[in-house]
């Protein structure tokens, strides 16, 4: 996946935000039934950053693409959730960039 569209960065930005947050359990794990605070404090500072930049890329994408208020709410939504961002990825952008792809190659459009 190149990394040109914001439909593709923001695809990245969903599969990283998703691992970050899956990252988080053993370091809190570590952080809490360890006393090894270190990994918890760095995973978390990268988790956060990328949040915050996906929670931009879906408000910007949205506003670009005339999202309607649910889809945009649920995308936005699922960066709270584990796994969430890999079925927003799934559903919703995957979809979105094949529609996409389609109106690039068809002649009649």
């Amino acid at each position: 996946m190149k990394l040109i569209t914001v439909l593709n960065q923001l695809r990245a930005l969903a599969i990283l935000e998703g691992i970050s947050y899956l990252l988080l359990i053993p370091t809190v794990i570590l952080k809490y039934g360890y006393e090894m605070g270190l990994p918890n404090k760095i995973v978390g500072s990268i988790h956060g950053l990328l949040f915050v930049l996906y929670s931009i890329w879906v408000v910007y994408y949205a506003i670009k693409k005339k999202w309607n208020l649910m889809k945009t709410l649920i995308s936005l939504a699922a960066s709270l959730f584990p796994f969430a961002t890999f079925i927003v990825d799934q559903r919703i952008l995957k979809i979105e960039a094949q529609d996409q792809l389609k109106a690039a190659t068809d002649p009649t459009s």
